[in-house]
């Protein structure tokens, strides 16, 4: 019933503002979803930190609840545009397919409850996105998307070598730039921390091993991984250890830890290994 009431209570006020032909002052599409649906235009928008409940089944009989940076932004359809209005299964299925472009997965999708959840995963960054219908169909609905982080590593140089020396190896959640091997900034301190372990002992020779996960090619993946294990090593000679110690090697796909079917499966997949030799 509040649900109800409240997406009823966004549709009256906010018609006045469909009719004017321009979005709320301050409001902006988010950068996920830069395209919107032709003809429709921002009624509400908002970004802070909060919670959102996303559906996972039918009649909201699985929930999950998610916290992080939100961002709502109500969209109605501009009556004045002289254009028909698209139909709730169109509006769900362009937000699916603008997912999926972004490497998302549907969680959930159903016309008649007017309602599409999606997951996107890009290296330890996690979204969880949300398009529900407001109480006339698609007069108006709302996107809600929140921003969280997922798979942070908080690893020191200690626990490096506790797990080379007990299991010889460690996997290491290293994010690069999409399809490249450019060692994202929020990464930098774990290559620090393996170039203090390092430093702390000398005589120790490691093999860097990249990985992925198998979408793609898997030519250009075991390229690709290659590539990313070479710039960690190269990261690790200008912290200054002696390149003797080092050698680089791309996997590819070929030695998956998860299952690939899932995009935490691939998330995992998407590794580092320090190995001890």
């Amino acid at each position: 019933m509040k649900r109800s009431l409240l997406i009823l209570s966004l549709f009256i006020a906010t018609q006045s503002l469909y009719a004017q032909g321009e979005d709320a002052e301050g409001s902006k599409d988010h950068p996920m979803f830069p395209n919107r649906m032709p003809n429709y235009l921002i009624s509400e928008y908002s970004n802070n930190f909060d919670a959102v409940e996303f559906n996972l089944a039918v009649n909201g009989s699985k929930m999950v609840t998610k916290e992080g940076t939100k961002t709502a932004i109500n969209y109605g359809f501009d009556n004045d545009s002289g254009k028909p209005m698209p139909s709730v299964l169109q509006i769900l299925r362009n937000y699916e397919n603008a997912s999926k472009k972004i490497g998302g997965t549907t969680l959930f999708l159903n016309a008649t409850e007017g309602i599409a959840v999606f997951k996107i995963v890009k290296g330890t960054k996690e979204a969880w996105v949300k398009v529900e219908m407001g109480a006339n169909a698609a007069v108006n609905f709302i996107l809600s998307i929140v921003e969280v982080e997922a798979m942070k590593q908080e690893i020191t140089s200690n626990d490096i070598l506790t797990a080379l020396n007990t299991d010889g190896y460690i996997a290491l959640y290293i994010t690069f730039d999409t399809g490249k091997s450019d060692i994202q900034p929020e990464s930098q301190e774990i290559v620090s921390q393996i170039a203090e372990m390092l430093k702390a002992n000398p005589t120790l020779k490691i093999s860097i091993e990249g990985h992925t996960d198998d979408a793609g090619n898997a030519i250009s993946n075991k390229t690709l991984s290659e590539n990313r294990a070479k710039a960690v090593m190269n990261a690790l000679i200008l912290k200054g250890i002696n390149k003797s110690l080092l050698t680089a090697k791309g996997w590819g796909q070929e030695k998956p830890i998860s299952d690939n079917r899932s995009e935490e499966g691939r998330a995992k997949n998407r590794r580092v290994e320090i190995v001890k030799q």
